[in-house]
């Protein structure tokens, strides 16, 4: 695992143009970063791969005991939706996808940070951008990239009830185009699959409703579960018959008391982190992250602090490891899993050891030998 500067082409601009890449600058700085790139192993790349296997096993198996013992209170989601939870979770809903945030530096096993497993972004630049500036930047050599192939096949898998619609809150051009990436291959997939912004939706009283006054029989909502569910057309859910992509049960994976959960469960585990609701039982110093913060918000770690909105809901407390640090950029591994397999990894790199919604999107390669 290897850290290299690069020249960035001379017409990356145009090249993210032409890819429909809208966010590859954001407020004016660059957030695709060609500048720099990680050179893998093949076995490296396998270590990943098996590492994220490994810990989605584990998730699944903690979100199990969860449901089976009420263990709402340790991840922080009220007693009025547990009910929704468990029955997303009992009827084995499917999930499309979600993204492992892994702390790695090449020698000793990856360790979990977070799941972000209901409203993950950085796909598209994962899965298209990258892999173009493979082709170019190194022709010969590989990328732990099976996303697009991965995403198409998958949703067939889903079952869904066609249409399928696709939401997000307006104004973020990466939310949207996060959620246009995936309507592709919804489409490349063989789905009808419009768009309709979040506050769109329409409540006849028994449905969801779109623009047109169709029912919303599927919906794929890059909106997290917790948001929906204090806006006041989420009372409805439960009477509603939409099939929802990610599924209710991934709010009990997606908010950081999961980690907590996971270590009660599976204490040093090579690929998990120390972690309690309560702090100062980590044995060391440790990283205070809100239950259900964004974008390296409200964090407090050694010699860090962030504000945000988030808080209020409690925090989980992990064991502080700091991201690797090489040519002063902090690098956190993004790791793909597609129907709940790996299939690819993005890295964010920052300024600080807080990676947050102005950390750079670096692209990465491997070879089988050298």
């Amino acid at each position: 695992m290897r850290r290299h500067r690069l020249p960035p082409r001379s017409d990356w601009r145009d090249r993210a143009r032409s890819l429909g890449f809208a966010y590859a600058e954001i407020a004016g700085e660059p957030y695709w970063d060609e500048t720099a790139c990680w050179e893998f192993t093949a076995a490296e790349v396998d270590l990943l791969d098996d590492a994220t296997a490994e810990l989605e096993r584990l998730a699944r198996a903690a979100a199990e005991h969860a449901i089976r013992h009420r263990r709402n209170a340790t991840l922080g989601i009220p007693d009025a939706v547990w009910p929704l939870i468990v029955t997303s979770w009992e009827r084995q809903e499917p999930s499309l996808y979600g993204r492992m945030d892994l702390r790695w530096d090449g020698s000793g096993a990856p360790k979990l940070l977070e799941y972000n497993a209901d409203t993950p972004t950085s796909l598209y630049e994962s899965a298209v951008v990258q892999w173009e500036w493979l082709t170019c930047a190194f022709p010969d050599a590989d990328q732990f990239n099976s996303l697009h192939e991965a995403l198409i096949a998958a949703w067939p898998r889903l079952h869904l009830p066609s249409p399928v619609h696709f939401t997000c809150v307006r104004g973020s051009a990466e939310d949207r185009g996060n959620v246009d990436y995936l309507r592709d291959t919804a489409i490349q997939a063989g789905l009808d699959a419009p768009f309709l912004h979040i506050d769109e939706i329409g409540w006849d009283g028994q449905r969801y409703l779109d623009l047109a006054n169709r029912e919303i029989r599927a919906a794929f909502k890059l909106y997290p579960w917790e948001g929906l569910l204090r806006d006041a057309f989420g009372a409805h859910i439960a009477r509603a018959s939409t099939r929802w992509i990610e599924p209710a049960w991934r709010l009990l994976l997606s908010g950081k008391g999961i980690l907590a959960l996971l270590w009660e469960l599976f204490p040093d585990h090579p690929n998990l982190l120390p972690a309690f609701r309560e702090p100062g039982r980590t044995g060391g110093a440790e990283i205070a992250k809100p239950l259900f913060g964004r974008e390296g918000a409200n964090i407090t770690a050694p010699g860090w602090q962030t504000d945000g909105p988030y808080g209020a809901e409690g925090c989980v407390h992990q064991a502080w490891s700091p991201l690797p640090c090489v040519d002063d950029r902090y690098a956190v591994i993004g790791s793909w899993l597609i129907g709940g397999a790996p299939h690819g990894m993005g890295i964010r790199e920052d300024a600080t050891p807080i990676t947050r919604d102005t950390s750079r999107f670096v692209p990465h390669f491997f070879r089988s030998s050298r």
